[in-house]
């Protein structure tokens, strides 16, 4: 299975982790064949588990353009209404996915369109399925502007997680289902959409999976 290359950095340090592991139990009189297999043990293991994490694999986005797939691997937490002000300027539909450290961690786009507006924000570290860690957490902010329908995606980093990574950017154009950036170890992923254009698919306590679950459909005009 493919893996994303942000893994080597954390490969490097569990490399180094377990030669320090093995330095220390020879300084504290394990025998060398047991320290050797010790720190050899943790380094595979840690490592088997990275590369668990960091996963790409391939997905196939459904044929029907009138569909709006998850942005993100997990369980639909939230499904609301409410008033943005921020970018869409509208009452949106939010569907908010929040994702274990099992879950595929790779977001992508929920619809084709232009990316207008990339934002980071520096923020708190609430537990990521708070109400209030949408307006107060640090978080990453696409916003997409497409043939249809606007939608913003936002990444959200919680009590652990420290880290969201984008791989657009301003101008850019992408495609339903494209991969848009990943959050590392755990968090949760924000899709709003403009109300008066979308029919929410999903509800809380369902299991989405990124760019290939309808998580709204557009309306007929």
């Amino acid at each position: 299975m493919p893996v994303r290359v942000e893994v080597l950095p954390y490969l490097d340090l569990v490399a180094v982790a377990g030669v320090v592991l093995y330095a220390w139990l020879r300084i504290f009189g394990v025998r060398c064949r047991r320290s050797a297999w010790s720190a050899v043990g943790f380094s595979l293991v840690s490592g088997i588990a990275l590369c668990f994490f960091f996963r790409d694999p391939a997905r196939v986005t459904p044929a029907d353009p009138q569909l709006i797939v998850s942005g993100a691997d997990g369980v639909v937490d939230t499904v609301d209404v409410f008033q943005e002000q921020e970018y869409l300027n509208t009452e949106v539909k939010r569907v908010t996915v929040f994702l274990n450290l099992h879950n595929v961690h790779v977001n992508r786009a929920p619809i084709s369109g232009r990316v207008t507006a990339v934002d980071f924000r520096r923020g708190k570290h609430l537990a990521a399925y708070l109400v209030e860690a949408s307006d107060l957490n640090q978080c990453n902010t696409f916003l997409i502007e497409g043939d249809a329908t606007r939608c913003v995606v936002r990444q959200l980093v919680g009590a652990v997680v420290r880290r969201v990574v984008g791989w657009v950017d301003f101008g850019d154009t992408v495609e339903r289902g494209q991969r848009l950036g990943m959050m590392k170890f755990g968090s949760r992923l924000d899709v709003l959409l403009p109300a008066e254009d979308v029919e929410v698919l999903v509800k809380e306590g369902d299991r989405v999976v990124a760019g290939v679950t309808p998580i709204a459909r557009l309306l007929e005009e």
